[in-house]
C-alpha cells in the first residue's frame, strides 16, 4: 500500500504553457491497470485539444474552468466530475482567476504514461 500527500510528487512540465501535472500513482508504484494524475492549469491556460483512444475520469478539485467537448462547451469546479470517452476531442480551459486543479485517472496504455 502507498500512502503520501499528493504534493510529494513533483510537479512537471505537461507539455503546454500554463499546464503541470503530477503522477501520483502509476505503473512506477505497482499500479497495474489506472493511473492517477493531478493537473494545475494556470489561469487563462488550457489543456491541448486533442483526442486519444483511452477514457478519463475527472474530479475537480478547485479552481473554476469549462471542459470543450464534442457535445459542446460546460462549466467545471470544485466538485464537478468529467466522464471522456474514448476519442472524444476534448481541452479543459481554466477561465477564473486560481489555479483550475483536478485529478484525471486514465488506464495504463503505454501511449498515455510519462515518457
Amino acid at each position: 500500500m502507498l500512502v503520501r500527500d499528493y504534493r510529494e510528487v513533483p510537479l512537471q512540465d505537461a507539455g503546454v504553457d500554463g499546464v503541470k501535472v503530477r503522477w501520483v500513482i502509476s505503473v512506477s508504484e505497482g499500479a497495474p491497470t489506472f493511473a492517477m494524475r493531478v493537473f494545475d492549469v494556470e489561469p487563462g491556460a488550457a489543456t491541448p485539444h486533442h483526442r486519444h483512444p483511452w477514457e478519463h475520469e475527472v474530479f475537480v478539485l478547485a479552481g473554476s474552468g469549462e471542459v470543450v467537448g464534442e457535445d459542446g462547451t460546460f462549466p467545471i469546479s470544485h466538485g464537478t466530475t468529467v466522464f471522456v470517452p474514448p476519442n472524444e476531442k476534448h481541452q479543459f480551459r481554466n477561465t477564473g482567476n486560481d489555479v483550475l486543479r483536478f485529478i484525471c485517472v486514465i488506464p495504463t496504455v503505454p501511449d498515455a504514461l510519462p515518457k
